[in-house]
């Protein structure tokens, strides 16, 4: 058997949980809270921001059961593999895949939409041509390549060099939130009546927040790129569930102080009714002027940033996981002999992002819309193999909460539900259930190519790449014997 590729273990809580929280806020932190008022109104809003931070903890409690107990890359590769088999594992990593890399290209493109706003005439030079309705200018491309490119170099170099940098990031995202709320409330022509109704007129209370609850899973994607760095924790993985739930209590936070904060400045419905460019930045600039649209920008751009640098690591880790079990070419699971890094996987994730500015951002949008539905059957897997291996844990404490393990994997049903069954609130576009059905027809026709090489990888060595060098500790664990399977798929012969 050869020898498993090993990550070095480099990375401190503070900077893993900075990888999730800045993952968690990106762009859409500061350009949707007009679009969510309009949909549930202000209190709707910040209700349904809320209840999707509660069931995303719900989720992530399944998540930090499943970081304790299988500390490696691939993070959801990994967990539908120990629990459902080998087959499972390629269909969830294949469908995350897609959507990982699609993040870095649309936090990388929406640095240029910034940019529109605070220097149009030099954003909006050089026309190239029209993509879905989308202007695509060179400064476009360009400012969007040089930010993929940057932190490229940085995911390059090395995983204690990302999160130092992510935590600086992190905390500048932070305080630029906290500022322009504090700011906010205590500006001149703010007032807490400025929020009624409260509710959206014309829609249901109920029904708006569940609108809002019904993106949850796209707004919180991020926290689960801790379970991608898992292997390298400098920590305990036991640490895993608390800076999950640290990430997205502060996320769903951020969520609810950015809306709420862009309806105190005026009667928000004659906020939206002007149709600003930017109604957050709109509202920034009329209560705080050229200090508040600063202190938004930081925010903003932090916020761009640390969305980059996250999905880079998330988007690496999970190919190198996939390779590390041959399901990949061998290829992606290369370490950089100096800077300790699967940096062919982040080369890859690289010439993907550089490619999608050039097709401007109403196609990537697709592809992210898309994502979500990659995202919630990772959660799906996740959380139901909590519930099964907690229950044949082989001790007490990991036994407990499978309740909420089950709770989790029905929420992920339920956001399934949401994005594909029509007259949902989140029911996918026409184009982004092409972009689902072309790469699934990708996956099945690369699925057919290498399906021969990876059945014939015996169990044992399967576990050993997948589940590391602890594999028959974990079968132990759960099964009571070394080398029990704890699938409950059925058996394939010697493989699974």
């Amino acid at each position: 058997m050869q020898e498993k590729a090993q990550l070095e273990r480099n990375l401190k809580p503070s900077n893993v949980w900075a990888l999730a929280l800045g993952s968690i806020i990106g762009f859409g932190c500061f350009v949707l809270p007009g679009d969510w008022m309009r949909i549930a109104g202000p209190l709707g809003a910040a209700i349904g921001l809320a209840l999707g931070g509660l069931l995303m903890m719900v989720i992530g409690n399944s998540y930090g059961f499943m970081v304790k107990t299988i500390p490696v890359a691939g993070g959801e590769f990994a967990y539908s593999y120990s629990t459902f088999g080998r087959y499972h594992a390629y269909f969830c990593g294949w469908l995350l895949s897609l959507g990982y890399f699609s993040i870095v290209p649309i936090n990388a493109t929406a640095i240029p939409i910034l940019g529109q706003f605070i220097l149009p005439d030099i954003f909006s030079q050089y026309y190239l041509y029209t993509i879905a309705g989308w202007d695509v200018h060179l400064a476009d491309v360009v400012v969007a390549s040089v930010a993929i490119l940057f932190f490229g170099y940085m995911n390059y170099r090395g995983a204690d060099v990302v999160g130092q940098f992510q935590l600086l990031m992190v905390v500048i995202l932070v305080g630029s939130v906290f500022l322009l709320a504090g700011g906010a409330v205590i500006s001149p022509g703010a007032t807490f009546s400025n929020w009624q109704p409260l509710f959206a007129p014309g829609n249901s209370a109920i029904a708006g927040i569940l609108a809002i609850v019904a993106i949850s899973p796209w707004l919180f994607v991020g926290f689960d790129t801790i379970p991608q760095a898992a292997e390298e924790f400098n920590f305990s993985p036991k640490q895993g569930r608390n800076l999950i739930f640290l990430a997205i209590f502060f996320g769903a936070i951020m969520y609810v102080l950015v809306t709420l904060s862009t309806a105190i400045a005026h009667p928000w419905q004659e906020l939206l009714g002007a149709s600003p460019i930017w109604a957050t930045g709109q509202a920034m600039t009329d209560m705080l002027g050229p200090i508040g649209l600063a202190i938004l920008v930081a925010g903003v751009l932090m916020g761009i940033f640390t969305g980059i640098n996250g999905f880079y690591m998330a988007s690496s880790r999970l190919l190198f996981g996939m390779s590390r079990a041959k399901i990949l070419p061998e290829w992606f699971s290369k370490i950089h002999p100096k800077h300790n890094t699967p940096s062919n996987a982040v080369l890859f994730v690289m010439v993907i992002a550089l490619i999608a500015p050039w097709f401007g951002r109403a196609v990537i949008s697709w592809i992210v819309d898309m994502c979500a539905v990659g995202t919630a059957v990772g959660y799906g897997y996740t959380a139901f193999s909590a519930y099964i291996l907690s229950g044949k844990a082989g001790n007490e404490e990991d036994r407990k909460g499978r309740a909420f393990h089950l709770f989790g994997s029905l929420a992920s049903l339920t956001f399934l539900v949401l994005l594909l069954v029509p007259g949902m609130p989140a029911f996918l576009s026409i184009p982004s259930w092409v972009a689902l059905g072309v790469w699934l027809g990708l996956g099945a026709i690369f699925y057919l190519v290498k399906v021969g090489e990876y059945k014939k990888i015996p169990d044992n060595e399967l576990d050993q790449l997948i589940l590391g060098e602890n594999a028959q500790a974990i079968r132990k664990n759960f099964n009571g014997k070394a080398n029990a399977k704890i699938s409950v798929a059925p058996k394939q012969g010697r493989t699974r």
